[in-house]
């Protein structure tokens, strides 16, 4: 007879499989790996996940959901546009900053699989895509132009690739590109 898994064994093989992951890259971890630091039998492992593109579809997928939650939070706290889009900067800033921050989860993926169209990557697209278009709202909402919201992304991106160092100058840059444009006299320190 088949053992009941036990409950949150999905939650489990996932959380042990995200930390793998982001540390190693998909690619530099095997599911015998996951299946050591989860603690599970194989079976197990392949029951909740029958590829190693459905558990790293399923690990962008909760990046995407924690990213989602910590912008809402950072966005709550203001109704100004102009703030709300510094805010949004201060938080990358900040996450950029974290011990053990190895780059966007969403970037490395595509990184170690640039060809890929699988789940993963689609994951993947989707989120930057649509983080994308939430930066272009926010630029839109100060009354931005598609250009400033094309240099905006390109700081952000480097926010997300540079050196942790640099996240103070990305938001100092951000503010003076916000202010040229706008007229505005707000300081990098909001």
């Amino acid at each position: 007879m088949a053992r009941t898994p036990a409950p949150g064994t999905r939650e489990t093989i996932l959380t042990a499989a995200a930390g793998l992951f982001y540390e190693h890259g998909v690619r530099g971890v095997s599911m015998a790996q996951v299946v050591e630091a989860a603690g599970c039998g194989k079976n197990l492992l392949y029951k909740h996940f029958p590829s190693k593109a459905e558990l790293a579809a399923a690990y962008l997928s909760l990046v995407r959901h924690e990213r989602e939650r910590s912008v809402t939070e950072a966005l709550h706290w203001s109704t100004d546009p102009v703030d709300r889009l510094l805010a949004l900067t201060g938080e990358v800033a900040d996450m950029v900053r974290q011990p053990g921050y190895r780059g966007c989860a969403f970037r490395n993926y595509l990184t170690e699989f640039p060809d890929e169209d699988d789940e993963p990557a689609r994951v993947a697209q989707a989120y930057l895509a649509d983080s994308r278009a939430q930066w272009d709202r926010l630029v839109t909402g100060i009354g931005g132009s598609a250009l400033l919201a094309d240099r905006i992304w390109l700081v952000v991106n480097g926010l997300y690739t540079g050196p942790a160092g640099q996240a103070g100058v990305a938001v100092e840059w951000i503010t003076e590109l916000v202010r040229a444009e706008t007229g505005s006299s707000i300081s990098a320190t909001r």
